[in-house]
């Protein structure tokens, strides 16, 4: 067999086949990677960009769960309820996570996953910045007119002074921030009577970037910290009473993981007064303001106020006005006559006129008595329809009145299972009726004093005070999370709007017509599009020559396009960028 070649083509690479001597060819042999190999591979694929934004988007849909399903944090009972209701998907879904979401492992993964890799991608990338902002700016090339911006004139002053008082404009800072020069510059003799002077801006275009992806990096630990030492929890007030900031005090609590509620600061607030303003033709709210007394540790009481989006700061914790209404005061006794209950029950409002549901669960009764429960409606201000209806028109408390239902039996509280004090278990339960049949309504009066039906006792009204719902928040990284917010747009923004731009001046002799004299060329290069490099050279060419003395660029000029050799290439490095 033969290798046909064209003639006077001597290729020692390849040998004929059929020669004696040729050797054998050797199989291509791939190099292998090992372990470590992969494990570098592996680190480059996590610590690039895009890797880290693929991870910063995946943590975002990872969170949809958590708004879609409920959390068992924030309110078990639902989670319990949707057990309940959902037997075949609910378990599953409890397996995998999704009523824990934010604490889940899956999230926790992407969550450490995004951590690395921003801190991996941020190192090297510092040491890189820190090395260029540190360099030598790079000397002006041989040939300055193949440049985007360039310009040019004459002067009488001696090339040395031309090149130092270049440098000097351009060192000159901004008007608002004149001690820091805008560029970096070096002035350089190139022998001959030549001097030129290099200027370089635009590093705080790479130092914004650093600073956002730092600010990410800080965001994430902030968010982290506070989800492990917050805490939160609401609390019903009614007027004239008040809480201490004990865990045991409120009426629901969630918190951290590693908060320790022995720092909980021990102070007490106490609901004076609640003011509410509504509009006399709409009935729309117009103002809510809660009167209460603050006393912290070491402090003498003080009257603060609070308002919607006006919270209360307290034992470094806010206290925000989440909601208010009407708590009635009820003194129910039995059948003998004792005090089986007494207190204030909180009303929750159903619509904007107030019309309030409630529920009253009497447990303690004397005897062998079955236990009460009364269910009903509060009406503010109650205008009567028919016979048997009412509505209150008015969320003041003009004309209150109570509309109750009465129920006997076992309220099922010592069951173990807990129960929503704002609903009434009738499954061991028995409403009250008439002879017909007929449910037994009760409508009761501020100051009146009703019989209960089937002998079970007597239910006085006997008062009508408001109640505010406070949601108390304690986050000892919101205001770390506020200062990388804030320093990841301001890196942000410099990293889009810094302009990365190289100026280089150039004075020489002149010769022929202009011996004598000293020439001036000027040229600059930007990264990118921008519209600002050539009136920038030309502001900085009109400092350094006489007015007339300028010229600007010759757009009729064939520009010079050879490369010229490497040490005076002029192209600006790119780096890495997000």
């Amino acid at each position: 067999m033969t290798t046909y070649r064209p003639e006077g083509l001597d290729d020692a690479f390849t040998q004929p086949t059929d020669a004696p001597d040729a050797p054998a060819e050797a199989p291509v042999q791939l190099p292998t990677l090992g372990f470590t190999g992969w494990v570098r591979w592996a680190w480059r694929q996590l610590t690039s960009m895009r890797v880290a934004l693929l991870l910063l988007m995946l943590l975002a849909v990872a969170a949809v769960p958590g708004t879609l399903f409920p959390q068992r944090v924030q309110d078990p009972a639902k989670v319990a309820q949707y057990l309940l209701d959902h037997p075949t998907t609910g378990p599953w879904l409890d397996r995998l996570g999704f009523f824990g979401v934010y604490s889940s492992v899956w999230f926790s993964a992407i969550y450490l996953l995004l951590f690395v890799s921003l801190v991996g991608c941020i190192l090297p990338r510092t040491k890189v910045h820190l090395a260029g902002v540190r360099g030598r700016p790079p000397r002006t090339p041989r040939r300055l007119g193949r440049f985007p911006a360039q310009g040019g004139g004459t002067t009488d002053d001696d090339a040395r002074t031309v090149a130092e008082r270049a440098a000097a404009t351009m060192r000159q800072g901004w008007s608002w921030l004149p001690f820091v020069p805008t560029y970096r510059v070096d002035v350089h003799d190139e022998g001959g009577g030549t001097w030129s002077a290099a200027g370089e801006r635009g590093y705080l275009r790479e130092t914004g970037n650093l600073v956002f992806h730092l600010a990410l990096v800080g965001l994430l630990v902030s968010v982290a910290t506070g989800q492990l030492l917050h805490y939160r929890g609401q609390a019903i007030v009614v007027q004239g009473r008040g809480f201490a900031n004990a865990q045991v005090d409120y009426d629901t609590f969630e918190s951290g993981t590693a908060f320790d509620p022995s720092t909980l600061v021990p102070f007490t607030l106490r609901l004076d007064r609640f003011d509410a303003r509504f509009d006399p033709e709409t009935l729309q709210s117009r103002d809510f303001t809660a009167h209460v007394t603050l006393t912290e540790p070491g402090d003498a009481p003080q009257e603060r106020t609070i308002k919607v989006n006006h919270p209360l700061t307290a034992g470094g914790a806010k206290v925000y006005l989440q909601g208010n209404g009407y708590a009635p005061e009820l003194t129910v006794r039995d059948a003998a006559g004792e005090v089986a209950f007494a207190g204030a029950v909180p009303f929750l409002p159903q619509d904007e006129v107030y019309t309030s549901r409630g529920v009253v669960k009497v447990p303690d009764v004397s005897g062998d008595q079955e236990q009460i429960g009364v269910v009903g409606y509060l009406l503010p201000t109650a205008t009567q329809v028919s016979d048997t209806l009412y509505r209150s028109t008015d969320p003041q408390p003009d004309e209150p009145l109570l509309v109750l239902s009465v129920w006997s039996g076992n309220l099922g509280l010592d069951t173990g299972v807990p129960q929503n004090v704002y609903e009434l278990d009738e499954s061991r339960m028995e409403q009250a009726v008439d002879a017909d049949g007929n449910a037994v309504t009760l409508y009761v009066r501020p100051g009146e004093t009703v019989d209960l039906p089937d002998g079970l006792g007597t239910l006085t009204f006997d008062g009508l005070p408001r109640f505010v719902a406070l949601d108390l928040r304690h986050d000892p990284a919101l205001t770390f999370v506020l200062v990388f917010a804030l320093l990841a747009f301001g890196g942000l923004a410099a990293s889009l709007f810094a302009p990365r731009r190289r100026v280089w001046v150039r004075a020489a002799p002149g010769t022929g017509d202009d011996a004598g004299r000293t020439v001036v060329t000027a040229a600059g290069l930007a990264r990118g599009d921008d519209v600002g490099l050539q009136p920038e050279l030309d502001r900085l060419l009109a400092e350094i020559l006489p007015p007339a003395a300028a010229q600007p660029p010759d757009p009729t000029a064939p520009a010079d396009v050879s490369t010229p050799s490497s040490p005076s290439a002029p192209t600006v490095p790119r780096g890495s960028a997000t």
